[in-house]
């Protein structure tokens, strides 16, 4: 019989702890796949250590993976506006992404590097640590960005062109934290958008249902 191709994924590199600092920091050193190899940097999330809302991307894009923070970039920019016009503080809210090193194509000699979607192995293997980063805030609520954080959390069926903007129960092997869940698109699809405006509308809009505390 032909040899069975061992698991791997983050969880031999995740410590039993939920100190975020402590996460943060072994963070740098995950081998659980071979994202690594190719990124400046494991971009951990940032944010409040207990924040009451968590919001969730797909990967770090190529300014995130250049100063190490999650959201820094033009789709960060653009969740912080839609964020504000619903009354909430981006400093209040804890921000990750689903996969914590950014995946990427070469064009030419490799000057410029083109973001490549996460196949569901590489989120599947990165996501002890997103369990670990849920368990360390115990947030009330998770806003999941586009479909590859929603099925990190959700589940592969999960569609979010069918279920966007409503709030959900969370699964529960999260015990409570989060309690309710919110799907909406990634900001970057806003960016990509041939009507800026009416895509910009309906994140906001999708937004307006994280309930105020």
């Amino acid at each position: 019989m032909p040899a069975t191709r061992e698991k791997r994924d983050a969880s031999p590199f995740v410590p039993d702890s939920t100190e975020l600092s402590r996460l943060r920091e072994a963070s740098r050193s995950c081998r659980g796949c071979d994202l690594y190899r190719d990124a400046t940097q494991t971009v951990f999330g940032a944010g409040p250590d207990h924040a009451r809302v968590l919001v969730v991307g797909e990967q770090p894009g190529d300014r995130e993976d250049l100063e190490g923070e999650p959201f820094v970039g033009p789709a960060g920019r653009l969740l912080g506006r839609a964020l504000t016009e619903v009354g909430i503080d981006r400093d209040e809210i804890y921000v990750t992404n689903a996969v914590k090193h950014f995946k990427f194509d070469r064009e030419g000699r490799g000057k410029q590097r083109i973001h490549k979607k996460p196949s569901r192995t590489e989120v599947v293997a990165c996501r002890p640590w997103l369990l670990a980063e849920m368990a360390a805030v115990r947030p009330e609520v998770a806003v999941l960005l586009g479909a590859t954080a929603a099925q990190a959390v959700m589940g592969p069926a999960f569609k979010v062109t069918r279920q966007r903007g409503v709030l959900l129960d969370a699964p529960e092997e999260f015990h409570g934290r989060p309690e309710l869940v919110l799907a909406t698109v990634h900001p970057s699809s806003v960016l990509r958008a041939p009507d800026r405006h009416t895509a910009y509308a309906a994140l906001v809009a999708d937004l307006k249902a994280i309930p105020h505390s």
